[in-house]
């Protein structure tokens, strides 16, 4: 048996119980792993639904051009209906966005105009007036907006919800959905709660979108929205797709908590998912005290974490946000008993340099003349070279020093410097807040790894 083509392959995702990281959590947590979808999102079922309803409705024509403001996922679902139908694609999106989406994006044939992210969505910069803009502009054209386009939210009522209710007979208690056009939630919330009106449905959001308080106060707040990093949830508008009657709760997590969480995810369980992921499983143990034991919680997992290998899979990225707590040579330092650092100076001898090492147990010194290091023994280098010559014994360090350490700060992560340690540089001078000199071995870092 074989399929027509790729599109086929859309939707019958798998439910997939959670299991090192829900250890917090009182009750079962199965995932709804949705990067199993061709275009590795949850995207791609309202992106071909939309395509069908716009073709029956005669609104996107053949040889036509599909046209749509996205944070990546809902284009590569639109691109990927595009190819196989025969029309152009033009998305805009936001600078927030990772790389390798745009880069996805245009590998399948789309062209890509990236749009800046602080700006109102009114503002003519923004992607969404970039992407109204050019439907007006370019005939032949089909303006999709996800965000207002109900089939959006059509497609699961369709198709997730009912997968879920089977895949769970029915035994589902709660749905937790990270949103952000609000069609995932209510599509899926109205067939679930069609079913059954006790179920919970849960919406998690991010701070610096509105939705939250939206959902609480029925206020639109533009106070509320400011700049933040996760990528594809939250809006600073309310999306038609949203019907809060079939919402229970909004909650929001921070960019930090979801990056983490969503790390911890992949690393745990195995399934390599997206930020939004981290979101919606950070957003159930911040509500865990309103679970019980005997509940049955499905979380949507959105998308692919290869998404996102240049952001939160980066531990730069992570570092330079503060979002990955590492340890420093400061750390280093700070955990060793003695601090003072063992130099020697040019105009001694090999053997004072030799018992030296004995005294103290250590294998490098750096060879230091009044303020200024100069210079480095360390005992492998002496061996080799009085092994070759044993009369060097007598002479001075100058004549047998080799060259001075690398000199780092003392707050750079232990796991940008390590490097610096090899088999010819068995040390690193590491420079305090004061000016001083701490010298950091090999045996330092593989000490602080063990730990």
């Amino acid at each position: 048996m074989w399929l027509n083509n790729i599109l086929e392959t859309i939707g019958n995702t798998p439910l997939i119980e959670l299991n090192k990281s829900v250890k917090g959590l009182p009750c079962k947590v199965l995932a709804k792993v949705e990067y199993f979808n061709p275009g590795n999102s949850v995207k791609d079922r309202m992106a071909i639904k939309m395509v069908e309803v716009a073709e029956k409705e005669g609104l996107l024509k053949p040889g036509g051009t599909i046209i749509e403001g996205t944070s990546g996922n809902t284009g590569m679902g639109l691109a990927l209906a595009a190819i196989i139908k025969g029309y152009k694609c033009i998305f805009t999106t936001t600078d927030k966005q990772s790389k390798e989406k745009v880069d996805i994006l245009k590998a399948l044939g789309a062209e890509v105009i990236v749009c800046p992210t602080n700006v109102e969505p009114e503002d003519p910069q923004s992607y969404y007036s970039v992407s109204r803009r050019l439907a007006e502009q370019t005939p032949n054209s089909f303006y999709v907006n996800q965000y207002d386009n109900l089939a959006n939210r059509l497609a699961h009522y369709e198709q997730t919800g009912p997968e879920i209710w089977e895949q769970t007979e029915g035994k589902l208690t709660h749905l937790v959905v990270a949103s952000g056009t609000g069609g995932t939630v209510t599509g899926v919330g109205k067939y679930l709660k069609e079913k059954n009106k006790d179920i919970q449905v849960w919406a998690i959001d991010s701070y610096g979108s509105l939705l939250t308080k939206y959902f609480r106060t029925g206020e639109l707040d533009s106070k509320e929205v400011y700049p933040y990093i996760t990528e594809g949830i939250g809006e600073d508008f309310v999306p038609q797709n949203f019907d809060m009657s079939y919402i229970d709760h909004f909650e929001q997590v921070t960019d930090k908590d979801a990056a983490v969480m969503a790390r911890r995810i992949t690393k745990e369980e195995g399934i390599f998912v997206g930020y939004s992921a981290g979101s919606a499983l950070q957003g159930i143990y911040q509500l865990k005290d309103k679970l019980k034991k005997d509940d049955l919680v499905v979380v949507i997992f959105h998308d692919h974490g290869s998404r996102y290998v240049g952001k939160i899979y980066n531990d730069e990225w992570m570092m330079e946000r503060g979002f990955m707590e590492v340890k420093t040579l400061k750390d280093i330092i700070n955990g060793r008993k003695e601090n003072k650092l063992i130099a020697i100076e040019p105009e001694a001898t090999v053997v004072q340099a030799v018992e030296l090492m004995r005294k103290f147990d250590i294998e490098n010194i750096p060879v230091r003349d009044q303020d200024q290091i100069i210079g480095s023994i360390s005992e492998s280098g002496l061996f080799q070279k009085i092994f070759a010559n044993p009369e060097l014994k007598n002479e001075k360090v100058s004549q047998v020093m080799e060259k001075p350490y690398p000199v780092v700060p003392i707050e750079t992560p232990i796991e940008k410097s390590s490097h610096l340690i090899s088999r010819e540089n068995g040390a690193i001078l590491v420079t305090d807040e004061l000016g001083n000199h701490h010298i950091v071995t090999k045996f330092d870092f593989i000490h602080s790894f063990a730990q």
